[in-house]
């Protein structure tokens, strides 16, 4: 398998994990969302950029933009929709200096 490309990240999550409270912690499952899956989705849906404008940003290409949005919005439609916790961890990520 090829190494992945590391993408460039302009924003550190403020914070690591977000939990409902309606659910005990021993009964509450969670889904992972990477660093650069994060970054993806603030890009594109906070700040309203395309995904060729996401790909110039991140330093990747715009299929890899689209994979990483597919992923990163099921993971959390999947939180929101079973009451999961959202951990953001991990990732091939570089952080400019930015923020």
């Amino acid at each position: 398998m090829r190494p992945k490309k590391k993408r460039w990240v302009e924003c550190r999550p403020g914070e690591k994990c977000f939990r409902p409270q309606c659910k005990p912690l021993n009964k509450l499952d969670g889904v992972v969302l990477s660093i650069d899956e994060f970054e993806a989705v603030r890009l594109a849906d906070l700040e309203g950029l395309d995904q060729a404008e996401v790909a110039g940003r991140m330093k990747v290409h715009r299929s890899t933009v689209s994979r990483m949005l597919s992923s990163a919005r099921r993971n959390i439609a999947d939180a929101l929709v079973n009451v999961k916790a959202i951990r953001i961890e991990g990732g091939a990520c570089t952080f400019t200096d930015k923020e």
